[in-house]
């Protein structure tokens, strides 16, 4: 994305508690505040995200880590870290980022990297921070499989659980799991969470 030189920076100015803003609005937000970590929902709401405090982001890096070596041995399709952004606005969605995404290689063919991803992960996961309300990250979640995702995960340390999301099924909530399947999606991995409880 580019912009003429005589145009001014869209910069956030907060005066209300929710913010909606446009898809176009939205990418100039992102441009013009690399900074700040911003996700846009399929009604236009604009959410900004606190940075995480350092248990939090310790966590979030041990399970993208545990995704990252699964799929450097099976190079079965590339994984996203929480800054990659995704763009579901053709198929009625907002503009979001999960904590941890991955997308079977396949689906990534043709796909330009060099932009937010318009493909629906086939795996992701959020980490519910101390700042995180449940609620609004379920509601995520339940967005993301409306969209397609076919496993989705809310690692929940707070309440020691689980919420598992698969694709045309009914939520599952495991309390305390040392480990979690997600061989159904990625051939032969199971999540340990031994370091995130």
């Amino acid at each position: 994305m580019s912009y003429p030189l005589d145009t001014k920076p869209l910069l956030l100015k907060v005066r209300s508690k929710y913010l909606h803003v446009t898809p176009e609005e939205f990418d100039r937000l992102c441009q013009d505040n690399p900074d700040l970590r911003l996700e846009l929902t399929n009604n236009g709401e604009l959410i900004v995200m606190a940075p995480t405090f350092g248990e939090s982001g310790e966590k979030n890096g041990n399970l993208f880590g545990r995704v990252w070596a699964w799929n450097e041995q099976t190079e079965l399709g590339k994984t996203f870290d929480s800054s990659t952004g995704y763009d579901f606005s053709a198929i009625g969605g907002g503009k979001l980022s999960p904590d941890v995404s991955w997308i079977e290689n396949s689906r990534l063919e043709g796909v330009s990297l060099n932009q937010f991803i318009p493909v629906v992960p086939d795996f992701l996961i959020e980490l519910r921070s101390t700042t995180d309300n449940l609620k609004d990250l379920q509601a995520k979640m339940l967005e993301y499989q409306r969209l397609g995702v076919k496993l989705g995960l809310l690692i929940n340390p707070e309440d020691k659980q689980v919420e598992v999301y698969r694709l045309g099924r009914v939520v599952e909530t495991l309390e305390s799991p040392m480990s979690v399947s997600c061989e159904d999606v990625l051939p032969g991995f199971v999540l340990s969470l031994k370091k995130i409880w």
